[in-house]
C-alpha cells in the first residue's frame, strides 16, 4: 500500500510460539485464551511481522524475526518447523536481499534481529543483508551486550558480534529521522532503549510499534508483557501513542500478531479499543 510518498509492504520472519502467560502478564488465561488459544504447553502462536518501505527508492527493512541459526533444542522450545525464511518472503516483492538499504532494529532480542545474520558457503555467521546499515539505538547495544541475566536467552552474541565486525551499525541515541518519513522514537518500557517506527507525513501516518504494543489484543492498558523490564514505561507511553493513533487515524502494525498484521484503531471505552484489520497475510 501506499503511506503518503512511502511505499509500504509486509513480510514475515516466520511464525513461533511462546508462552501465554508470560505474554499477557497480570491477565488471567481465561481472558487471554479466548482470543490466542494455548497448546498443551500454555504456548501461543505468534508471528514476526517486518514492515518493508520504499523511500525515493531505498529499502528499509525494519525488524527481522528469529532467523535460520537456532538449534534444534531452541527450534523444540518455540515450536519452530521448517518454514518460509524472511529472505524468502520479500522474494514476493521482487527483492533480494542485496537491495535492503537499512535494517532497523526496534531492539535486540532473538526475534527482532535473529534474521539480521545467517550462515555463509564456509558456515561462518555473516550480515544477511550485506548492503544495509543496521540502525540500532547505542544504549539497546550496550545492554544487550552486558548481558543481565534476566536476558541471557534473549540477547544472543551471535546475532550481535558479527554486525559489529562487519562494520555495518548506524548507532542512534533518541528519536532520529533516518529517511524524509520515517522516524525513530525511542520509548523505553520493553527494554531501556525499545524504540518504534513512525511512518508516512501529514495526514497519511503510520507506525510499527515493536514489542510495546505487539499485538491487537495487547491495545488496552492493563494488557502488558511480564517481559517488559519496565512496565510502568510501557502503560504511560501506550497511553500517549494511541492518543495520537486514534485522533489522527494512524495505520498500526503489530510485530507478532498473527491475525491482525495492520489495521487502523477507534476506542469505544477509556482504555478499550477497536480495530479494523487491513485484509493483509504477511506470510503469504
Amino acid at each position: 500500500m501506499k503511506l503518503g510518498d512511502l511505499e509500504l509492504h509486509l513480510a514475515s520472519g516466520g511464525k513461533y510460539w511462546l508462552d501465554g502467560g508470560t505474554m499477557y502478564g497480570v491477565i488471567p488465561k481465561v481472558l487471554w485464551e479466548k482470543q490466542y488459544p494455548a497448546d498443551e504447553k500454555n504456548r501461543i502462536e505468534l508471528e514476526t511481522n517486518c514492515p518493508l518501505v520504499n523511500v525515493n527508492g531505498k529499502w528499509i527493512l525494519i525488524d527481522t524475526g528469529c532467523g535460520d541459526k537456532l538449534g534444534d533444542k531452541e527450534k523444540k522450545i518455540y515450536r519452530i518447523n521448517e518454514q518460509e525464511s524472511l529472505v524468502q518472503s520479500i522474494k514476493q516483492f521482487g527483492l533480494k536481499p542485496e537491495d535492503i538499504d537499512y535494517v532497523i532494529a526496534t531492539h535486540l532480542h532473538f526475534d527482532h534481529i535473529g534474521g539480521g545474520t545467517t550462515f555463509d558457503s564456509q558456515g561462518n555467521i555473516v550480515p544477511a543483508f550485506p548492503n544495509a546499515r543496521y540502525i540500532i539505538q547505542k544504549g539497546e547495544w550496550d545492554n544487550a551486550l552486558e548481558n543481565h541475566g534476566v536476558m541471557n536467552r534473549t540477547y544472543l552474541k551471535e546475532n550481535l558480534l558479527p554486525l559489529e565486525k562487519a562494520k555495518v551499525i548506524e548507532f542512534v541515541d533518541g528519536d532520529k529521522e533516518i529517511l524524509p518519513g520515517v522516524d525513530l522514537v525511542k520509548t523505553g518500557g520493553h527494554t531501556p532503549d525499545h524504540q518504534i517506527v513512525v511512518l508516512g507525513s501529514g495526514e497519511q501516518k503510520g507506525v510499527f510499534f515493536g514489542d510495546l504494543i505487539p499485538t491487537a489484543s495487547h491495545l488496552p492498558y492493563p494488557w502488558i508483557m511480564s517481559y517488559d523490564l519496565f512496565p510502568l514505561e510501557t502503560l504511560e507511553y501506550k497511553k500517549e501513542i494511541l492518543k495520537k493513533v486514534v485522533t489522527e487515524n494512524w495505520l498500526v502494525m503489530w510485530d507478532h500478531d498473527p491475525k491482525v498484521p495492520a489495521g487502523y484503531v477507534k476506542e469505544i471505552a477509556l482504555g478499550k479499543f477497536e480495530v479494523n484489520p487491513l485484509a493483509i497475510d504477511a506470510s503469504s
